[in-house]
């Protein structure tokens, strides 16, 4: 039996068809995530919230504030100008303990007392460094450490002396 050259083009049409529609009937599978590679923007922020420092430190939890204060006095003919720069930080380690801390800067720009005086109240100084431990709305145990020069007391910088510019 001779298969004409028309016959076996038909058939493999057919089977062309045939496997086709086997092909297209068949179920794929379909996955519901689709793996995608970061952005480069992803790659170089951190996404974790666990915090720095293995997660001992939480940015979140920091507030710091900024003051300046520049006072004059005068003591009949002599006069003094004080000027202090003061960082503030606050970090609230738990609900109930928060440690706080104030740096100041001071210096005189002006004084009639001599260079030597001026340059005594001139300097960086731990104005304050505190541990409060407040575990209900009437209990208050705080451990403080307070670093400043006399002549502070005697400025306008003396309510955050004595505990007036309080974080709350």
């Amino acid at each position: 039996m001779a298969v004409s050259k028309e016959d076996e083009m038909r058939s493999l049409g057919w089977s062309l068809l045939g496997v086709c529609f086997v092909c297209g009937s068949m179920m794929a599978q379909f996955k519901t995530t689709v793996r995608s590679e970061p952005s480069v923007s992803e790659s170089l922020v951190r996404q974790d919230n666990g915090g720095l420092l293995f997660g001992w430190f939480d940015p979140g939890k920091l507030t710091m504030r900024h003051s300046y204060s520049l006072s004059y006095q005068s003591f009949g003919s002599q006069g003094l100008a004080l000027g202090v720069y003061t960082n503030s930080l606050a970090y609230q380690i738990s609900d109930p303990l928060s440690l706080q801390m104030d740096v100041s800067v001071m210096h005189s720009p002006y004084n009639s007392f001599g260079d030597k005086f001026g340059k005594s109240l001139s300097g960086i100084y731990l104005s304050r460094a505190e541990l409060r431990y407040k575990p209900s709305e009437n209990t208050l145990f705080q451990i403080q450490f307070r670093q400043l020069p006399s002549s502070m007391l005697y400025s306008g910088y003396r309510n955050s002396y004595w505990g007036f510019d309080r974080f709350e």
